[in-house]
């Protein structure tokens, strides 16, 4: 490991993210994600043992850099976004596996009920949230929201066991709108409505525990484990972003980049002083209200203030 690399790895954090290995040309080498970024790096140089693919790419490495993300869902995303629009020569696929997703929350009197879709098909009154990755996290985050929030008993036309299931729950159609109102507050994440959301799954998982119904606890605690992954900050993706460039500059580090249809794309980094004050506005920084993704002037501040720090 030369001191570029060892400096760098020292400085990462112990954080979700992505990070890329480039050669003496600056050529994108490698890219991938992690869900602690120090460790991940560190690894090519002490534990290669399913990526020995990988170990002439690790030879020819000469820097590294990375972004460190909110959650692992946003690294997920990034990575993805980052590899669709250039995949380097040492990259097998094109990021993870897991599938784009959506939330379909239906508040129809009749039969009110929260699903998973793979394509939002408008609908009046009809509410879709995401996308996300990961079909199988995302159901059981559902699944678990659905324990939670009984939004299916609140249906006009129950019959026989859900009709009485609704009523040991003491579920109505008059909590329709309620529980549609309780659901939408997790999916759009609001502080507050996840953590109740996430407290009453952990009291049910630590009851059926309790009980000695340990495969239920299970089932629950995978459940919880979904519903963090959906409910995690993630800014990288938009269903309906638009085309944007997004700069940072921190102590003579720039970082940009580029967003392309809602979704981050392009990631560049240089040494490069910040223009001066009197330049005019900085390319790309003004706001757009309603075309960019909550968040991203604050993704790249950050990196801009980690590639400065990783930079000997």
């Amino acid at each position: 490991m030369n001191d570029a690399i060892l400096h760098a790895v020292a400085r990462l954090p112990r954080a979700p993210g992505v990070y890329r290995f480039r050669d003496e040309a600056r050529v994108t080498l490698y890219l991938g994600r992690a869900t602690d970024l120090r460790s991940r790096v560190a690894s090519y140089w002490s534990d290669l043992r399913t990526r020995s693919h990988l170990v002439p790419m690790v030879a020819s490495a000469a820097s590294v850099e990375a972004v460190a993300c909110a959650s692992p869902h946003e690294a997920a995303w990034l990575e993805r976004n980052l590899l669709e629009a250039d995949k380097p020569r040492w990259n097998r696929a094109l990021g993870g596996q897991e599938s784009q997703v959506f939330v379909r929350l239906d508040p129809d009197p009749s039969k009110p009920r929260l699903g998973v879709v793979h394509r939002p098909q408008p609908t009046p009154g009809v509410r879709f949230y995401g996308p996300y990755l990961g079909g199988s996290r995302v159901r059981l985050a559902v699944h678990g929201l659905r324990r939670v929030v009984p939004l299916e008993l609140s249906g006009k036309r129950l019959r026989g066991t859900t009709a009485d299931f609704a009523g040991l729950r003491g579920v109505s159609s008059a909590d329709r709108e309620e529980l549609v109102e309780r659901a939408a507050a997790v999916l759009d994440r609001e502080p507050a409505a996840v953590d109740w959301a996430l407290a009453g799954l952990r009291a049910l998982r630590d009851r059926a525990s309790s009980a000695l119904a340990y495969e239920l606890a299970a089932i629950i605690h995978d459940e919880i484990r979904g519903m963090e992954w959906v409910t995690s900050l993630q800014r990288v993706t938009s269903a309906d972003g638009g085309d944007f460039e997004v700069r940072a500059w921190h102590d003579g580090v720039a970082v940009e980049f580029g967003v392309r249809s809602g979704r981050l794309r392009e990631w560049r980094q240089e040494a490069r002083p910040r223009p001066e004050p009197d330049s005019g506005p900085e390319p790309g920084s003004g706001p757009e209200p309603g075309s960019r993704p909550a968040g991203l002037a604050e993704l790249a501040r950050h990196a801009a203030e980690l590639a400065a720090a990783m930079r000997l």
